[in-house]
């Protein structure tokens, strides 16, 4: 059996409390005895395991004398260090992306420029909520569910789509459970195993978990997708999929002539085309946002979601589609979750027609945010290369030396999580790059690039880049 790769299912191992081969040794006991590392699987070579958290390999080594002390490991000459601790179950495979482990391990102390999102509700939800109140205490026949989503609601987000040069009506939507939801279904919609997924290098990490848990094949394209026709022609693929508007993580926008040609190319060939526009409502002030790709072709498939123009824990979202496709993903909707939170739909009811309205103040905010953190690198760690952006909520860094995914190991121990650029890249590439949001307030994006400056400071890069785990736990 080859050596699991168990970097990136670590998580947070090193931002708790005394030496790192304890905290090493604490999280690995924790995997082990969850079943997260089966028995007999074996473990890294003490050299490669120490390059690939960027620590000593007497760290390693003491780590792995704890765990066989209590009997959980073995470690012979000539066979390596192997499980020995209880059995995996049988259940289906989990996420290890650090975006999620963001989110699943959450720390106090620590600062996180790695999931982006508004720091708090704004007052339009608490307001949206009020508004909503005498809505529900008048249903007298309303058991609630709505596989498809609350129908003012979705009337409302046809509407938009409508305005902004794309006709649609409320049987080519579906709200969902934020963005994140929206690609999961899609994908368990249209994609079988082995099947082809055409994405860009880099992109959304959510967006490739989501291909991944239907065991698709990616196959990777440049930022702007050239090359796509051909692509797109010998592979035949399931889909494809990109951010057109603001691109996550690079911020960048596709030209007016690769949106018509791409539209051009999916419809063609009958490649359904998933354009995830969730940032395309972050422009910065004065800065013309383009159509939504639908006004390209009534067949491309629309990603929405109010979380990064609103807030997050409102947890919703849409696909915009073809009539057949959106009754096909309801059905399957269906069965997840029978159609989300009701008073929630409700309330979005009323704040779906003011993104718009609202888009200065939260422009503003925006740019603000990433002229502070950009000037405090620039000043801190003037050998990054750092390029601006015109909209979005993310910089695409690239390090002068050493590997993000080992970088950002050495940040965390200094109280900063940032995501290392290969787990964004389909290819496994991107290895001198790490994403930042700019979304926190002035004062934590200071503190934020203080510490990421203290860190690379402490930041001794492994001989060798270190690798990102695979994109699922076993």
């Amino acid at each position: 059996m080859e050596p699991i790769d168990v970097t990136e299912r670590l998580g947070r191992w090193s931002s708790g409390r005394g030496p790192l081969y304890v905290l090493l040794a604490a999280r690995l006991r924790q995997l082990i005895d969850d079943g997260d590392l089966p028995t007999g699987s074996a473990l890294p070579a003490d050299r490669a395991f120490a390059r690939q958290l960027a620590v000593g390999r007497n760290t390693v080594v003491a780590a792995y004398d704890l765990l066989a002390a209590e009997g959980r490991i073995t470690r012979r000459q000539g066979s390596g260090t192997r499980v020995s601790g209880p059995a995996a179950g049988s259940g289906p495979d989990t996420t290890a992306a650090p975006m999620f482990l963001n989110l699943l391990e959450p720390q106090d102390d620590i600062l996180t420029l790695a999931c982006a999102a508004p720091e708090a509700p704004p007052p339009a939800i608490v307001d949206a909520y009020a508004r909503a109140l005498p809505i529900m205490a008048a249903m007298t026949a309303e058991i609630g569910y709505h596989p498809g989503g609350y129908p003012p609601l979705r009337q409302v987000v046809a509407e938009r789509y409508t305005r902004l040069g794309a006709p649609t009506t409320a049987d080519q939507i579906l709200i969902t459970n934020g963005g994140q939801q929206a690609l999961s279904l899609l994908a368990r919609a249209l994609v079988r195993p082995g099947d082809r997924v055409l994405v860009e290098t880099p992109t959304y990490p959510g967006a490739l978990e989501a291909f991944h848990e239907e065991a698709a094949i990616l196959t990777a394209l440049p930022l702007g997708l050239p090359g796509f026709e051909a692509a797109a022609r010998t592979h035949r693929p399931a889909l494809a999929y990109l951010t057109p508007t603001f691109q996550n993580p690079t911020g960048t926008v596709l030209s007016a002539l690769r949106r018509r040609r791409i539209t051009e190319v999916t419809t063609a060939l009958d490649v359904p085309l998933i354009a995830d526009e969730i940032t395309a409502d972050l422009p910065f002030p004065g800065v013309e946002v383009p159509p939504p790709l639908a006004a390209e072709s009534s067949t491309v498939i629309s990603i929405g979601s109010l979380s990064k123009n609103t807030w997050g824990g409102l947890r919703i979202g849409w696909i915009r589609a073809a009539t057949p496709v959106i009754a096909r993903v309801t059905r399957l909707r269906a069965v997840h979750d029978l159609g989300g939170n009701l008073p929630a739909q409700i309330a979005a009811t009323a704040l779906v027609p003011g993104i718009d309205t609202q888009r200065e103040a939260r422009a503003a905010h925006l740019k603000s945010g990433h002229d502070v953190l950009r000037a405090e690198l620039a000043a801190r760690l003037p050998d990054w290369t750092v390029p601006a952006v015109t909209g979005g909520q993310t910089l695409w860094v690239r390090l002068p030396y050493g590997d993000g995914t080992s970088f950002a190991q050495t940040a965390l121990r200094h109280g900063v999580a940032v995501l290392a650029g290969s787990g964004l890249d389909a290819t496994g590439g991107s290895e001198d790059r790490i994403r930042l949001h700019f979304r926190h307030p002035a004062g934590l994006l200071v503190e934020a690039a203080d510490r990421l400056a203290t860190a690379w400071q402490a930041y001794r890069p492994p001989a060798e880049p270190a690798s990102a785990a695979p994109p699922l736990a076993i």
